[in-house]
């Protein structure tokens, strides 16, 4: 499981120890869970593996189906205040699953330390990439920036704090940056022999730091991004959205709401949902900031420094290996393989992927 922070609030952290049993669902609790939304008898139960960072279930039950889901890295303050908003969003016609209230009216149920919202089980596909036609990209693009939108609008009904006048964002220094490899590195050589990722990640870092001397002089200038902010979904992106019959159902998994500068999050969605097997799709990219910006007008600057600020970041950091080598945690190996391939080509063409993102290319 990917757990990013270190809040002494977060609910049910799974600890490494404990890894092979997250997908566990104790006869016991479901009972408990149960009798907490009053749902009658579950007749099947399945785990989706969809999921990178909490646990999900569907059951089957004689009152309907249901998508059960174990909270393990949010504080729980986070977590009323985000399952608040849906509510209100679906009300503007988002497409939204609100939460389902146990019999006693709260959002989430506690049942032995796990920490469990229910939801209405809302049927469709995750399609990433070049799965989407180039009109569905840009209808993705005008669904961002509608949400946006409804999320501006939702802040006072919701009672989500006011947005700041600006907002800052930690550009790491290369140096630091060269540091992190070096001990990931002694890490690797630890392993002697290792297995194949153990020799995939030492060969990575070795590169990365190659790519940090080379590139040092293209970190971006300045702790503040540029253009407008406001509330932002956080992990817009093909895991946590549902399509059907060619329309997006669903958007899904609204752990990490929050502010944000809006390019930010243009730029983040499209490097996740089209930077498929090493190379972005750029003509997708494209299509889909075309789809947002007939909405919300971000200004090419914004997304030039939204673009080259993601890079960087993805250039200095390893989160992945400090899972795999801190923590023993495996579960997003696969993802450090796939964002290395896709850095080194993005790199290579970084103007022509900021091109992609004014409309210039």
């Amino acid at each position: 499981m990917c757990v990013r922070t270190a809040d002494s609030r977060i609910v049910a952290r799974v600890t490494d120890a404990n890894l092979a049993d997250r997908t566990h669902l104790p006869a016991d609790d479901l009972a408990e869970l149960i009798r907490a939304y009053g749902i009658d008898e579950v007749l099947d139960r399945q785990h989706l593996a969809d999921g990178l960072m909490n646990v999900n279930w569907r059951l089957d039950t004689r009152a309907g189906r249901f998508a059960l889901k174990r909270v393990t890295d949010v504080p729980l303050d986070r977590l009323r205040r985000n399952l608040v908003v849906l509510p209100v969003l679906a009300s503007y016609g988002v497409p939204v699953c609100a939460p389902l209230p146990t019999v006693h009216g709260d959002v989430i149920a506690e049942v032995r330390g796990g920490v469990y919202c229910l939801f209405p089980w809302s049927a469709g596909e995750h399609v990433r990439g070049t799965g989407l036609s180039l009109t569905q990209t840009s209808k993705l693009g005008t669904h961002l920036a509608g949400l946006h939108t409804a999320l501006c609008r939702a802040v006072d009904e919701a009672g989500m704090p006011a947005v700041p006048a600006s907002v800052t964002a930690e550009v790491t220094e290369a140096d630091r940056a060269v540091q992190k490899a070096d001990r990931l590195a002694g890490a690797v050589s630890a392993r002697g022999a290792g297995d194949a990722f153990d020799r995939a990640a030492g060969t990575a870092l070795e590169e990365r730091k190659i790519l940090l001397d080379k590139h040092a002089h293209l970190r971006p200038e300045g702790d503040t991004p540029a253009g407008p902010q406001g509330w932002t979904h956080g992990d817009f992106q093909y895991r946590n959205l549902l399509w059907a019959d060619g329309g997006l159902v669903a958007v899904l998994d609204w752990d990490r709401l929050g502010v944000r500068p809006y390019a930010e999050e243009v730029v983040r969605t499209a490097q996740v949902q089209f930077g498929v097997e090493g190379v972005f799709d750029l003509e997708r990219v494209a299509a889909f900031v075309a789809g947002y910006r007939s909405v919300i007008p971000l200004e090419p600057a914004d997304l030039v420094d939204a673009a080259r600020r993601l890079w960087w970041k993805r250039m200095t950091d390893f989160w992945q290996l400090e899972f795999h080598y801190d923590r023993g945690n495996h579960s997003c190996d696969e993802l450090f393989l796939a964002d290395e391939a896709l850095l080194h080509w993005w790199t290579e063409r970084l103007d022509a992927v900021e091109r992609a993102f004014t409309g210039s290319a």
